[in-house]
């Protein structure tokens, strides 16, 4: 009687290393689309989304971005019908940028201290609505400077300390107006703790501030300046407040200062070429780290799909599961509203 070869297996023995293919086969959860969904390790919800939105002067009026497809500046009206889509579609929260009149614009940046400009009234407008909607208003100069930069300039120098005091005025007028978040993107150091101490002083205790902790000095912001109708007037660059592409471990001590000076969420700006800075924050901080998809990110995808080089829905959402994969708790994303209705239930 012959004997069974040393190498066949025996009565249920394995005929394969545990470990390795075919006991592993990682398509297995891949085969369909409810496994897909079961396994999936990050959600994207119209919750995650904050919507930017751009004012303008006048009534039930509309005017294209021309370097952002799909975008307008809105009147105060309009905001208000786009805050209650927002509300319709899940969305949590707005933030508004204004388009100042150029003749509005000064060097002591003085209508962002005006209780009725453009960002105010459009906040009151949305608070009178009775939505249950967040809004956030940036702390920065340079949509009411005449040479468009983020502080006051001083010969050829935008200055730190007179700059954090003008952003003080402009905190105040705008947490009176009802925004619910301030968010400091000027990069001045030391803002942030002199806006908390104005904010309490003034009996503003709940009004929250998200910091623009780690705002690099981007090619990205482009479409923005155009949006808000910076970029005509932007004198030099903003190199001197915004970081350098080049480093990450300063944006660790930005954020940790921002936290320490009473900081309640953390921003990352731009998005995608900053995901690794997007994950380091949230690693290290473990606080509500957001990111901002910047015009120049949507500008990109949206033209894009606009001249049918890639499809722009599965485009967009790819994009905004990379900040939830990199750490972000939201995104501050132009896609918006699109987002929210392709990923209602």
């Amino acid at each position: 009687m012959s004997s069974r070869s040393s190498k066949e297996p025996q009565s249920g023995a394995s005929a394969f290393a545990p470990g390795a293919f075919p006991a592993i086969r990682m398509r297995r959860n891949r085969k369909a689309d409810w496994s897909r969904r079961l396994v999936a390790e990050h959600v994207l919800s119209p919750a995650d989304l904050i919507w930017p939105l751009f004012v303008i002067e006048g009534t039930a009026g509309r005017q294209p971005v021309a370097t952002m497809p799909g975008v307008e500046r809105l009147t105060v009206d309009l905001i208000v019908e786009a805050a209650r889509e927002a509300v319709a579609l899940g969305i949590p929260a707005v933030a508004l940028f204004p388009y100042t009149d150029p003749s509005k614009r000064t060097d002591d940046a003085r209508e962002a201290f005006n209780p009725d400009n453009l960002v105010c009234r459009a906040t009151r407008a949305i608070k009178n609505a009775g939505l249950d909607l967040g809004v956030i208003l940036d702390v920065a100069l340079d949509p009411y400077t005449s040479h468009g930069h983020d502080g006051l300039l001083v010969g050829d120098e935008i200055v730190n300390d007179l700059t954090n005091a003008a952003l003080v005025r402009q905190s105040i007028v705008q947490a009176e107006a009802g925004a619910d978040v301030l968010a400091p993107s000027d990069m001045m150091d030391g803002r942030i703790g002199i806006i908390r101490s104005a904010l309490e002083t003034a009996g503003h205790t709940n009004t929250q501030i998200c910091s623009y902790a780690a705002k690099y000095a981007s090619a990205f912001y482009g479409p923005f300046r155009d949006a808000v109708g910076s970029s005509g007037f932007l004198k030099g660059d903003k190199r001197t407040y915004q970081m350098n592409p080049a480093n990450g471990d300063e944006s660790l001590r930005e954020v940790a200062l921002d936290i320490a000076e009473g900081a309640d969420m953390v921003m990352v700006k731009p998005g995608m070429p900053y995901l690794d800075i997007v994950r380091r924050v949230s690693d290290t901080f473990k606080i509500p780290t957001l990111a901002y998809q910047v015009s120049g990110e949507y500008a990109m995808i949206a033209a894009a799909a606009e001249k049918g080089m890639l499809d722009g829905d599965r485009a967009m959402l790819e994009s905004l599961f990379a900040f939830k994969r990199a750490g972000a708790c939201a995104v501050l994303t132009y896609f918006a509203p699109k987002a929210a209705k392709l990923l209602a239930p």
